[in-house]
């Protein structure tokens, strides 16, 4: 019997990295030259996926399905955008030159401040839409709470340059709200070995996101905790109760320079510099160690499409109009403060079997589950049906996938752990939507960026997943149009939300099927 090849050995593992036709060139006995051609898109795969994570992921040794916990201290910073639906409906209507022109806009946009954030010594942890999440770890000067505030009045100074936006429709203002808060937060690695996901976890991480909410456009909020630490070095005025803002009269000498140099997003990657055969496949080999702990935190679809995408370096934005899900996952989340020592580690492996079975209901309806972010209560997973692959029945998947959803959780309940001696109560409240969306990779394009979903559209859906009652699955008129064939969809009447002009006709979605 002959010996295994060395390229089936690994076959499994290049399977999802190697775009369709450099896939099928390596079977049989491949040239020198077309190994050389993997390597180089390896190489230029690795850099992308080191943009597309966390410095926390992409400079650990991390291996894919190790469930991971860590507490850790510093200063967190929350931002909203106000004024990007208007500039996305001012490009919407130009198609995919309007699509290409309102990237131009928001790269400006999210490099200047992402560049600000850097060299200020803060990292951004996560894209939400068009919001940041940035965190600055405390150090031994215990400067973390002054470094993000100082970050916070660059990134207001500098929305200056983005006041006055031309766009084919008229002149578009954007402006930014801006939360600090100082605490701990328990970061957990989750899932399997195919799909992992980094969360934030702890009252600490819903506080910050409560300043952010609590603050103004073009001033940086602060909660009472950051402002404690701050109220010597800087001027205030009282914002909403228990909150203050931060009075910039500060001269550009007061301000400072920048406080640290900035860490380099470049990931070092190999060079080849053989021709020999064996030489080259024990590089493959040695890259494919360091790619594959980045690839699982990123969705199978959205992965596919970097690496087919890989050797442009780029993907076409544009303006789709997806079917959208938000659930709220309440009550493991907020365990995280109660956990006795050592008790995180369980908590994590509940919140992990509960992501992975989530994630294997959305992925078996062709849906991504693209992140698990923050909350006010409990943890937000944001779900996409139509992008970046459309069905012909996005909505019906989506209603499908929120019921299996639904089931899921309602049976962790009844396995819940107890954390700190208290069993919690785990449920769910889930929206979706679907209508007009901006699809992009938004952020740096040589640095920190994403693969996106922005606009209204998707507000709206976590406007509804509020709206929600426990365990209840509510959809808005469009959707319940598209799935009434198949579903028992109950009117909930036209309801006013936070953030619309008029009140929307909602549904609530039964998990009953109608007899055909």
């Amino acid at each position: 019997m002959l010996p295994e090849s060395p390229l089936t050995l690994i076959e499994s593992r290049l399977r999802y990295l190697l775009p369709a036709e450099m896939h099928a060139s390596m079977w049989g006995n491949p040239s020198v030259e077309i190994m050389i051609d993997v390597h180089k898109h390896l190489r230029t795969l690795q850099r992308i996926l080191h943009d597309y994570t966390s410095r926390q992921i992409s400079f650990n040794k991390l291996k894919p399905g190790d469930v991971r916990t860590e507490w850790m201290h510093g200063t967190m910073m929350f931002t909203d955008l106000a004024g990007f639906t208007k500039l996305m409906e001012a490009n919407a209507s130009k198609g995919r030159d309007g699509a290409e022109n309102l990237l131009k806009q928001l790269t400006k946009y999210f490099s200047e401040m992402i560049g600000i954030i850097s060299k200020s010594g803060g990292e951004l942890v996560e894209f939400t839409g068009d919001a940041l999440l940035v965190v600055f770890r405390k150090t031994e000067k215990n400067d973390d709470t002054l470094r993000a505030v100082r970050a916070g009045l660059r990134m207001q100074r500098a929305m200056k340059g983005f006041a006055e936006i031309e766009t084919p429709s008229g002149v578009v203002n954007l402006k930014m709200r801006i939360g600090i808060h100082s605490g701990r937060f328990l970061t957990a690695e989750i899932g399997t070995p195919r799909r992992m996901e980094h969360v934030l976890l702890g009252k600490d991480v819903q506080q910050a996101k409560l300043t952010e909410s609590n603050g103004r456009n073009e001033q940086v909020n602060l909660s009472q905790k950051a402002y404690e630490r701050v109220a010597n070095d800087l001027r205030f005025e009282d914002g909403n109760p228990g909150y203050f803002l931060v009075i910039d009269d500060l001269s550009d000498d007061k301000l400072g320079e920048y406080e640290i140099t900035p860490v380099g997003r470049r990931m070092a990657s190999t060079v080849l510099l053989t021709r020999d055969k064996n030489e080259v496949m024990l590089n493959i080999m040695e890259m494919l160690d360091t790619i594959e702990p980045m690839a699982s935190y990123i969705p199978a679809p959205v992965l596919s499409l970097l690496v087919e995408s890989a050797a442009d370096r780029k993907i076409p934005p544009d303006f789709p109009q997806p079917t959208i899900m938000f659930v709220n996952f309440i009550g493991l989340p907020e365990s995280a403060d109660r956990a006795l020592p050592g008790e995180e580690t369980k908590l994590a492996l509940h919140f992990s079997r509960a992501f992975s079975l989530i994630n294997a209901a959305v992925e078996s309806r062709g849906g991504v589950l693209k992140k698990v972010t923050y909350h006010l209560a409990g943890s937000d997973i944001v779900i996409y049906f139509g992008v970046p692959n459309a069905h012909t029945n996005d909505e019906l998947r989506a209603a499908a996938a929120a019921i299996a959803i639904r089931d899921v959780i309602k049976g962790l309940n009844q396995k819940a752990p107890t954390i700190g001696n208290v069993q919690p109560d785990i449920y769910c409240q889930i929206g979706i939507n679907s209508g007009p969306t901006f699809v992009a990779e938004i952020g740096e394009p040589r640095g920190r960026r994403e693969y996106n979903v922005l606009g209204d559209t998707v507000n709206t859906t976590a406007r509804l997943m509020n709206h929600a009652e426990k365990n209840q699955i509510i959809i808005s008129e469009r959707v319940q149009q598209a799935v009434q064939s198949k579903y028992e969809c109950k009117s909930l009447g036209k309801v006013s939300l936070k953030g619309k002009k008029t009140p929307m006709v909602l549904y609530e979605l039964s998990d009953e099927i109608k007899d055909r």
